[in-house]
């Protein structure tokens, strides 16, 4: 069952109290299990790169367990190997910790973690996590690691309403984990006692390096898989006489994996809900909680509002009493205090002054930087242009490649022709110029302060300062001129 929790603590820095005892050390190594094919996604694509709010799965995971400072995070490849190499290849790069570790051919989640273990230097404790489950909370892997020493390994396990396919978690009569038992196992032996526990095992874990290194050894196919069982090291653990020390974490959604699309529908689900959460939690106004996507990071000044179907990707940031109109993507923007998106617009890789009004059906592209009070209206696209404060283009126009001072207006049907076929070029257009309708202005060329541009003109020199420059071709009228009449078929 998915159900709602709080924000994951993924894009934000580490906080806990005191008591938490946060363990963040550079004796920390992370092995993540991303080698599965996931046939149940029924896609060419590998499980752990299918797309959670806008990011692979296995990106949520890395980010978890960068989090706690680790000097080494060893993600297990197998399935895809080369796609999922290619698609963090700029995260490795920005992150030496990060490397991978291929496990071909598959035998199992204990020698998966054997294939990792052997490209982790010597610490002193490792932390295990999966690649398809992409919610869990640092805090909580925080928890979880500093319960570790030489004589404990901790184990992270959740009490569910119905456990049916996972592994179960056995304890003694003084309530000490023994050993875990894998669902198919216990059905196969009619183990009813067992398959009737509800505490079940997450398949996240922490162990001293050493020990592990050896457990893994000694493992062996003896169940019902025919693989070799990262679980049975639990086992062996207290025949060591390690203490079994378990975590929880604050919900089910915490640790749930994906392992179809149906799945992956429900933690979205669970995911956004989340940050809508949070984002009202401080303060933001939100039409509908259930329809916005957060594909990224958003952060809001006081008294924004967000109508409903809006998604946000990247980084956007929102100012003070900024209101976004229903059906708006935004991405990687910043709309500062004041300003007002009308719906069904598009902003991209722009910033957005205090006051100004956007839309509705306005386009922003990359490199767009609009001043303070700018005006873009409906069916109006922007492109690597900067409009100076109080500049308006209210319908109908294309600026690209543009520089317009402040007060400009552009009239409807306008654009700035900045491509020749093979380069493109600007148009600047100063301080205090009115462009009539149906206007095109051929870069490069600068419409001077002040000026005025007929309607209808086509530019292709620069103008004065002040001037008037009207640019049409003479009117021709003919008189008692006939339409051609349309021929009848026979």
């Amino acid at each position: 069952m998915i159900v709602a929790r709080r924000m994951t603590a993924f894009a934000t820095p580490l906080r806990l109290d005191r008591e938490s005892r946060i363990f963040m050390s550079s004796t920390l190594s992370v092995i993540i299990l991303a080698a599965g094919k996931g046939t149940r996604m029924k896609s060419r694509l590998p499980k752990v790169l299918q797309p959670l709010a806008g990011r692979p799965l296995l990106a949520h995971v890395i980010a978890g367990a960068a989090a706690l400072k680790p000097a080494q995070i060893v993600t297990v490849i197998g399935h895809g190997a080369d796609d999922v190499r290619a698609a963090f290849a700029d995260v490795a790069a920005k992150n030496p910790a990060l490397s991978f570790a291929l496990q071909m051919p598959q035998h199992g989640t204990g020698h998966a973690t054997a294939v990792g273990l052997e490209n982790v230097t010597d610490s002193s404790v490792v932390l295990i996590v999966t690649g398809d489950a992409p919610l869990v909370k640092t805090e909580t892997l925080a928890k979880l690691v500093a319960l570790v020493n030489d004589k404990t390994f901790a184990l992270l396990t959740c009490n569910v309403a119905d456990p049916t396919g996972y592994g179960r978690i056995v304890r003694n009569a003084a309530g000490d984990v023994v050993k875990i038992v894998e669902h198919k196992d216990a059905l196969q032996a009619g183990d009813h006692a067992t398959l009737a526990i509800h505490e079940m095992n997450t398949a996240i874990m922490a162990a001293p390096t050493a020990w592990l290194r050896g457990a893994l050894k000694r493992l062996t196919p003896n169940n019902a898989q025919g693989e070799l069982l990262l679980t049975d090291v639990i086992a062996m653990a207290t025949v060591d006489g390690l203490r079994i020390a378990t975590e929880q974490p604050t919900s089910e959604t915490e640790i749930a994996g994906v392992n179809d699309k149906v799945q992956l529908a429900a933690l979205e689900c669970a995911f956004q809900h989340e940050q809508a959460v949070s984002l009202m939690q401080n303060g933001v106004t939100l039409a509908d909680p259930h329809r916005i996507d957060v594909r990224g990071t958003l952060s809001c000044g006081s008294d924004v509002s967000i109508d409903v179907n809006c998604v946000f990707e990247g980084a956007v940031t929102l100012g003070d009493n900024v209101s976004i109109g229903a059906n708006c993507v935004i991405k990687n923007a910043t709309i500062a205090a004041n300003a007002v998106i009308h719906p069904m617009c598009h902003i991209d890789g722009a910033t957005v002054g205090e006051g100004a009004l956007i839309g509705p059906f306005a386009r922003l592209r990359p490199g767009s930087a609009l001043a303070a009070e700018v005006h873009i209206g409906n069916f109006v696209e922007v492109k690597n242009s900067t409009l100076g404060k109080g500049s308006k283009a209210n319908h109908l126009a294309y600026l690209g490649d543009a520089a317009l001072g402040e007060r400009v207006n552009i009239g409807a049907g306008t654009i700035t022709a900045n491509y020749d076929g093979a380069n493109k070029h600007k148009t600047t257009i100063e301080d205090d110029v009115h462009i009539g309708s149906n206007c095109v202005l051929v870069a490069p060329l600068t419409i001077a302060a002040g000026g005025t541009v007929g309607g209808g003109s086509t530019l292709t020199k620069s103008t004065e300062p002040g001037a008037l420059t009207v640019a049409r071709t003479k009117a021709v009228s003919i008189a008692n001129w006939k339409r051609p009449k349309k021929v009848a078929k026979p």
